[in-house]
């Protein structure tokens, strides 16, 4: 074990014997006998354990006279989890250097934006990683520069600049020393390599499993702000403001990795881009231990067991999230989008893309600086300024101005104090706090409403704080505030990025059946009224569906009257409880809204019975064609008044097809 690490021997040496692959990127072995350092899931034969040291960080065991594994490749694996869920020195000094500060700015930069010296900044690192800043920073170049040896075709004189490089030869003893190769010889040992779209890379990301991408790659598809961000033919893709240019960034879900497509007016901000999309997507989370300690929880552990591998989706910009965040106080997800949209469309830089329908960057502070927040076009409420007589200009041209920092900044005590008392009781976005806080709980509704009182009140009652005491150590590892689980938020934020459909022939036309996680969520007729968008619907895959087929062509045969299917039914807590009586009334028969209000002790709620009705996602088979009006008539139905009458006339024997 390396002076100064906290790396316990005994664990790293069974870690590396076992391959655990759980541990690539928490530590690196580096073996005497070759001067050759891996990852501890590397596929060769373990060497023996005295010929075994280990390392924190890559740019430890370069320093230390090793060069990297040519079979596991260990640069490429994830980043250590430590330096996103810590708040101390260290960890701000990682996530500043992997932004690219220290090719920019130099270590003084990176010392200036910490708020320390620049002695204590190196001693710090030096003491935890086993190297300094600007060994870290060579490590992350040598990183860029074998990726853009391997997948474009540029001029070696280009990739060294690109990479961050101060000179071509620093690029060249790097790389040797780091990969034993030439930059030629490392490019020739790639079949293909160099055949690219100028300024187009594609690549992989890759992450420690499980992944639930439906959580991850929902939010973003959900939250989306038009022009920014867009989900696209299985991609999640947004603009990226970045520090020579701007970007465009695809990420796209697979088994073992996310595959990115990044298109970038300036190759020198690719490293920079990289990191954002990985921070973005929480791809250096320790998912084994985020469950495991949910799992102590037993309101969570059912969740957890059902879709292990969540991860809180970050951001790819400080002060855009701190936007977004005021934008969406006290409003719906939809008009947060909307009054997002209105100020990108007023504010943001406008650009092309070719591939699909991104327009705009988002604002910048200082393009934000000198906004009239009365201007109505981007006004959150129309009558903001009438609560906000003195708007808050000075901070935005503080931020603006480098006053006021959002990414790795000192915090002084008063002004995080004045921070923490900004709308406390909010949980909408993730936040980091403090190692060991938990977010207080407080009910949504005011005194004396629903939900407010004591416990045994009839309203909807509130977990409390003391339940989640042993999720303390989890810091932005997953949203625990007063949310709803995520089978039960309503549709219109429901996440979609991983669901699958198909179509079916029937009698009624063509019906398009729709899944989250292989259970059944959708059933919609051509042309139905609130019939989703189809890019929700996710990628087409008929194997979730073989039991719904089967059940359907029964029931339009006349040989099956009920359904034995698991549903997902997706809606407010009230729509789901009209939903589950429509699943009540018998085959053949009909009810009134009137008696599905009566039956949920309501007998006042006919019309909102009516509401829901409509909205039933999962048509024939949650059978709302089975509710008419009290006197008789057919009133409304989603799919068609004509469609409603077969099915009745069908179910009642008197159907002529």
């Amino acid at each position: 074990m390396q002076t100064g690490t906290h790396l316990d021997r005994e664990h790293c040496v069974r870690a590396v014997q076992s391959k655990d692959a759980r541990f690539d990127g928490w530590f690196f072995t580096a073996v005497l006998t070759t001067r050759i350092y891996c990852r501890p899931s590397c596929p060769v034969v373990p060497p023996k354990p005295e010929n075994m040291t280990f390392h924190p960080s890559a740019a430890a065991c370069q320093q230390a006279g090793f060069r990297a594994c040519k079979r596991c490749r260990p640069d490429t694996s994830p980043g250590s989890p430590e330096w996103n869920r810590r708040a101390d020195l260290v960890a701000r000094a990682m996530r500043l250097i992997a932004d690219g500060i220290v090719d920019r700015e130099g270590v003084p930069g990176l010392a200036a934006r910490l708020g320390y010296s620049t002695r204590q900044v190196e001693r710090q690192l030096l003491a935890e990683l086993g190297a300094g800043p600007l060994a870290v920073a060579r490590a992350q170049r040598a990183q860029t520069a074998r990726l853009l040896i391997e997948t474009t075709s540029l001029p070696m004189a280009q990739i060294a600049f690109a990479a961050g490089f101060s000179s071509i030869r620093a690029f060249n003893d790097t790389v040797r020393e780091v990969f034993a190769l030439s930059p030629s010889e490392l490019r020739a040992r790639v079949p293909g390599s160099g055949a690219s779209t100028p300024g187009v890379l594609t690549l992989r990301l890759p992450f420690r499993a499980p992944l639930n991408p439906s959580n991850l790659f929902g939010h973003l598809a959900a939250t989306a702000v038009p022009g920014v961000e867009e989900w696209r033919d299985g991609s999640y893709r947004r603009t990226l403001s970045l520090p020579y240019g701007h970007g465009i960034a695809a990420l796209a879900p697979r088994p073992d990795h996310i595959a990115c497509r990044l298109t970038l007016s300036d190759l020198r901000d690719l490293t920079v881009a990289i990191s954002r999309c990985r921070r973005l997507l929480d791809l250096d989370a320790d998912p084994v231990a985020v469950d495991e300690r949910l799992r102590t929880d037993p309101l969570l552990a059912p969740l957890v067991d059902r879709g292990p591998g969540r991860r809180v989706p970050r951001t790819v910009d400080e002060a855009e999230f701190a936007v977004r965040a005021v934008l969406g106080q006290q409003v719906s997800t939809a008009a947060a989008r909307t009054h997002a949209a209105r100020l990108v469309t007023a504010h943001g830089k406008p650009l092309d893309d070719p591939e699909g329908g991104l327009t705009h960057l988002f604002p910048s502070p200082e393009a934000l600086a000198g906004v009239d927040p009365r201007d109505p076009r981007h006004a959150p409420h129309p009558a903001h300024h009438l609560h906000h007589p003195r708007p808050p200009a000075r901070r935005r041209r503080a931020a603006a101005g480098g006053g006021r920092r959002l990414g790795g900044g000192p915090r002084p005590a008063a002004r995080a104090a004045r921070l923490r008392s900004l709308d406390r009781g909010r949980h909408r976005h993730a936040r980091p706090g403090r190692p060991g806080r938990v977010p207080r709980h407080r009910p949504r509704c005011p005194a004396g409403r629903q939900g407010a009182g004591p416990a045994g009140h009839p309203g909807r009652a509130h977990r409390p704080r003391g339940g989640l005491a042993a999720l303390a150590g989890l810091r932005g590892a997953v949203p625990v505030g007063d949310r709803q689980p995520p089978d039960q938020l309503p549709a219109r934020v429901r996440t979609f990025a991983m669901k699958q459909y198909t179509v079916i022939d029937s009698p009624y036309g063509p019906l398009t059946l729709v899944a989250d996680d292989g259970v059944l969520c959708g059933l919609y007729m051509a042309d139905q009224r609130h019939r989703p968008a189809e890019e929700t619907f996710g990628a087409h895959d008929d194997a979730p569906f073989a039991a719904a087929e089967e059940q359907l062509s029964a029931y339009f045969a006349g040989e099956s009257k009920e359904f034995t299917l698991e549903l997902r039914l997706q809606g407010t807590p009230f729509q789901r409880r009209v939903w589950e009586q429509l699943t009540r009334i018998p085959y053949g028969e009909t009810r009134s809204y009137g008696q599905l209000a009566e039956a949920l002790g309501n007998p006042k709620a006919s019309r909102a019975v009516g509401l829901a009705n409509g909205k039933n996602p999962i048509g024939i088979i949650v059978p709302c064609h089975r509710v008419i009006g009290a006197s008789g008539d057919l009133t409304g139905y989603g799919g068609g008044l004509d469609r409603k009458r077969r099915l009745l006339d069908f179910e009642r024997g008197t159907a002529l097809f």
